[in-house]
């Protein structure tokens, strides 16, 4: 099987090409909602978190602008994390199966869980009115371009995207 790593700056269309191909039938697997779901799912995890970090749950965001924070949640969640992807690819039987991450190409956790890498990327401008949060968080994240197999820009409408996530689809 083939794993493919999704990735990009927030506001990108990652998550609009992910729901493309999880609608041609190809298992994706969202890095963000599985990882709320373990926060719901993992016994004791949110004491856990707010015991090790010292802020309340709720106070999680938090993390977006205290680098200490974040590390030490990434930490405890990200073994987590590789686990449930490492079971979800095993239960799979498909040719090709895809990974959405915005941070994953960054983090070295990550490698080996996923064999090429689809970039998903727009202008800052667009990326900034399609996720208001843009701006801050994507000072957060790195694309190395010597990690990356393909590159689409998503500058059009999803319509367009979704014909050039099926041109991709050819290629490989």
């Amino acid at each position: 099987m083939t794993t493919i790593l999704v990735t990009g700056p927030i506001g990108g269309g990652k998550s609009t090409a992910c729901r493309h191909l999880a609608s041609l039938g190809w298992p994706v697997y969202d890095c963000d909602s599985r990882c709320k779901a373990l926060y719901d799912n993992v016994p004791g995890l949110k004491d856990r978190i707010e015991k090790e970090l010292g802020i309340p749950f709720a106070e999680l965001g938090r993390i977006f602008s205290e680098p200490a924070l974040r590390e030490r949640l990434e930490s405890i969640v990200y073994p987590l994390l590789l686990e449930d992807i490492i079971t979800w690819k095993s239960s799979l039987r498909s040719p090709l199966a895809f990974i959405e991450s915005a941070i994953a190409l960054q983090k070295p956790v990550f490698d080996g869980t996923y064999d090429k890498v689809l970039q998903i990327t727009a202008p800052a401008a667009q990326r900034a009115l399609r996720n208001p949060a843009a701006p801050v968080r994507s000072r957060l994240q790195t694309f190395p371009r010597s990690r990356i197999d393909r590159t689409i820009r998503n500058d059009s409408t999803p319509e367009a995207l979704y014909k050039k996530i099926d041109k991709y689809l050819e290629s490989i």
